[in-house]
């Protein structure tokens, strides 16, 4: 069978007659499909047929999936049937849910509200315990396979596992590894697993959650990998102030390097978070608000709507990781490393409260810029008048430049970027009333043309991401003087808000604009 995806509408498929697509990824399609059997709709998740030239997989997916089937845990999605079609093809039938999954919240929404966090990943915790507890190993938690349906929550995909006791590669090729973004240091190294790496990537979840954003969102997935296996988050407090301390030691437990750090289970992970929140309260009844139109609608999730939504799966591409360590050492002298960082971290944030600590002080916003943030202390920030905000170490330069928008003159700009480009850097913070919050890259650049010095390009369509713990839109590109050939890279973010949105810009001189200095001014702002 060719696995083309809308080919099969209307066709029968191992004995289901397939509807409509409702997801797909680069190992599956996933099907509304009906049983004529039991007169009943099913999500059907058809995997690609290559895989099936794997025996090994073959048999350890029909096993695995089949072993699923058999644990009955109310937030775990039933599998009614799992093996392969007259032609080979493995395919899944599982219960159809109509509602909605944590990806597309985030994207429509940004941070769960508070007071859902624990309501939501007490019943995932509760789904994960369950299998680890029956030797299976989920291996790819994340926002996608988190279900909203009616009072509950469903945690789906686990007919791609790993058996406890399995060795690390679902097949020859590695290619079934999890998701970059969330997935757990012994993972990545390829290292014996157990429950405490879907704790990890849990804890990834809740991050989000929180917060907004991930624990580590760099350019590329090597670097990504890399972050998981050897840098420290960014403590929750910096990016939630409104939260307790305790908070981040419980995530940074949960977000160990070493497995041997972590909590006991998924569940006692929860529970110490619910109570570091809010202090211990009985959840022995974990449950959503009422319903409306068929899933549960918490404080955010009104008007949130789409087609049916029965499994996720996974999208990670598949880079070469890093050299493996050690088994067992290195993650132990990390996490060691680890935790005495977010100490000295802690100690810099307590001084950062009273205002400056040596190394960056705090802009406090205005009305023509209403954002607070922190940046390096050499640099000087302004407000021009009603129109901008400037923080740059060449901020002379860059306030003219601005000012002057399109035909800007670039002469005193370009000798920095060509011969100091460290220097050639800031952060540019307005109120874009003409700024499309939700526009396509092609109409924000129609909209930046008209605003700022040079001809402005953007690399790729917007990303969901955040300012603070305000959600945002990001995008990256670049702005050109078309007489002299200078050039300065960006990262920008468009807020939106009541009113006018709110256009932010880090600049600099090299091809993309990131690192730490960026991540603490952004993570650091505050809407004013």
């Amino acid at each position: 069978m060719h696995l083309n995806e809308r080919s099969l509408i209307g066709q029968e498929v191992a004995g289901y007659y397939i509807e409509d697509v409702i997801g797909k990824g680069g190992m599956a399609v996933v099907y509304l499909a009906l049983d004529p059997r039991l007169s009943r709709r099913v999500a059907l998740k058809i995997l690609n047929p290559a895989l099936s030239v794997d025996e090994r997989f073959r048999q350890r997916f029909i096993l695995e999936s089949r072993t699923v089937a058999s644990i009955e845990h109310p937030n775990i999605i039933p599998i009614y049937e799992a093996n392969s079609d007259d032609d080979g093809v493995l395919f899944i039938a599982m219960r159809y849910v109509d509602g909605s999954d944590l990806r597309r919240y985030f994207y429509d929404h940004g941070p769960l509200p508070l007071a859902q966090v624990n309501q939501i990943f007490a019943q995932v915790a509760a789904a994960l315990d369950t299998a680890h507890a029956h030797d299976l190993i989920h291996r790819d938690v994340k926002p996608a396979n988190i279900l909203l349906a009616r009072d509950h929550v469903y945690l789906t995909d686990f007919g791609i596992t790993k058996h406890r006791t399995s060795i690390s590669g679902l097949t020859q090729t590695d290619q079934f590894i999890g998701t970059p973004k969330y997935m757990a240091p012994e993972q990545i190294n390829k290292e014996h697993i157990d429950g405490r790496c879907d704790q990890y990537a849990l804890a990834c979840v809740v991050y989000e959650a929180l917060t907004g954003r991930l624990p580590f969102q760099r350019d590329n997935d090597i670097a990504l990998l890399w972050a998981h296996l050897a840098e420290a988050p960014t403590p929750i407090t910096v990016l939630r102030p409104d939260l307790p301390l305790e908070v981040d030691g419980v995530m940074m437990r949960a977000l160990a390097k070493s497995p041997e750090q972590r909590f006991a289970s998924c569940g006692e992970f929860v529970a110490t978070l619910r109570d570091a929140i809010s202090g211990p309260v009985d959840t022995r009844s974990p449950t959503l608000p009422p319903t409306t139109g068929g899933f549960a609608v918490p404080p955010g999730f009104a008007g949130m709507t789409g087609p049916g939504y029965a499994v996720g799966y996974p999208t990670a591409t598949h880079p070469s990781t890093p050299a493996s360590r050690k088994s067992g050492k290195m993650p132990l002298i990390l996490a060691g490393v680890i935790a005495a960082l977010a100490a000295v971290v802690l100690v810099v944030l307590v001084v950062l409260g009273n205002g400056s600590d040596g190394g960056w002080t705090r802009y406090a916003g205005s009305g023509a810029a209403p954002l607070a943030f922190d940046h390096p202390s050499a640099w000087t920030a302004k407000t021009h008048g009603d129109l901008f905000a400037l923080a740059s170490p060449k901020e002379a330069e860059f306030e003219a430049l601005f000012v002057a928008g399109v035909g800007a003159d670039w002469s005193q700009v370009d000798p920095i970027i060509q011969s100091d480009p460290e220097e050639a850097t800031g952060l540019y913070v307005q109120l874009a009333e003409t700024v499309d919050a939700q526009g396509t890259a092609a109409q924000l650049k129609a909209s930046l043309d008209g605003m700022l010095p040079g001809t402005v390009d953007i690399a790729k369509e917007p990303i969901l991401d955040s300012v603070g713990i305000t959600p945002a839109r990001r995008f990256e590109g670049t702005i050109s003087d078309s007489q002299r050939g200078g050039r300065l890279s960006f990262t920008g973010y468009v807020v939106p808000r009541t009113g006018k949105p709110l256009l932010v810009l880090y600049f600099c001189a090299s091809n993309g604009c990131g690192g730490q200095a960026l991540q603490r001014m952004i993570g650091s702002a505050k809407m004013n």
